[in-house]
């Protein structure tokens, strides 16, 4: 089979557990670009920080960004942008803050979050970012904040300090707010998109623009986010490091983030195939 397009993951993907980036990684992309293969990010990461990395590889391909709800190269031009409407924001971030949950609501440029004063592994995670290119604005009441000022963002996350909690607000969420999706992880942690948000319609919306189909494109990733677009894709790749439930999705399961297992998959799925021309857009 002659694979066209190459989509992975960022975090226990494409970067170690320590988020450095191996210099076998970035040669191997290169080694794939050279046969003609078109490489692209999917990733949860906001635009700006996958960008980042994206300019690392020398990648300037159409990105897939917060899990599939931002699809662009040009942060100012994107090939689609799927939002939560103002009125569920508005509806979902008053329950949220009445259930006592750290809310995150992430644009494509900025994000907003309700200020944490006690949970420092909390912190840790809704910090991630770089405030240079992705301003993070702290306010001590969401709601408020969101009635004033209306935003109709990509994602929102909300940390919780334990399971029981993240249960109870996830089945809750589900049965008040239909035109919505949310996921649960197992760091405590819900997502919520627009209905039908996913890095696998992501990948088909994008294979269908430049012209590739899903049994041509190989996807690699390490999460739950990640599984259907395994599932779907021509070759789908599950790293060592992967959740148990992604790995029985995968058609292969290479080594972990933390022994090269890109490098070494793009190596071995590529190094027989010609090089090939594919328009670049």
């Amino acid at each position: 089979m002659v694979y066209k397009l190459l989509a992975l993951d960022i975090d226990g993907t494409i970067l170690r557990t320590n988020h450095r980036m191996d210099k076998r990684v970035k040669d191997a992309i290169e080694y794939v670009k050279q046969k003609g293969v078109y490489v692209t990010l999917a990733t949860r990461r906001h635009f700006a920080s996958a960008k980042k990395v994206a300019k690392a590889l020398k990648l300037d391909t159409i990105l897939i960004t917060h899990n599939g709800a931002f699809m662009a190269s040009d942060i100012d031009d994107p090939l689609s942008e799927i939002r939560i409407s103002q009125q569920d924001v508005e509806g979902i971030v008053q329950f949220l803050e009445k259930s006592n949950s750290h809310v995150r609501i992430k644009h494509e440029r900025f994000s907003l979050a309700n200020r944490i004063k006690q949970n420092q592994e909390i912190i840790a995670k809704m910090t991630i970012g770089d405030p240079l290119f992705y301003p993070i604005n702290f306010t001590d009441d969401l709601n408020e904040y969101v009635n004033e000022s209306p935003v109709s963002p990509l994602q929102i996350e909300a940390f919780f300090n334990n399971e029981a909690d993240r249960r109870a607000i996830y089945e809750t969420l589900q049965l008040r707010f239909p035109n919505v999706d949310v996921r649960h992880y197992t760091d405590n942690r819900l997502e919520i998109v627009a209905k039908h948000v996913s890095k696998n319609n992501a990948l088909n919306d994008l294979g269908e623009y430049l012209g590739i189909n899903c049994d041509e494109m190989v996807a690699v990733g390490d999460s739950l986010a990640d599984m259907d677009m395994i599932r779907e894709a021509g070759l789908g790749v599950a790293m060592g490091n992967a959740h148990d439930a992604v790995k029985k999705h995968a058609d292969w399961i290479t080594r972990s983030n933390d022994q090269n297992g890109v490098a070494y998959m793009m190596k071995e799925v590529f190094r027989k195939q010609l090089r090939m021309q594919i328009h670049s857009l």
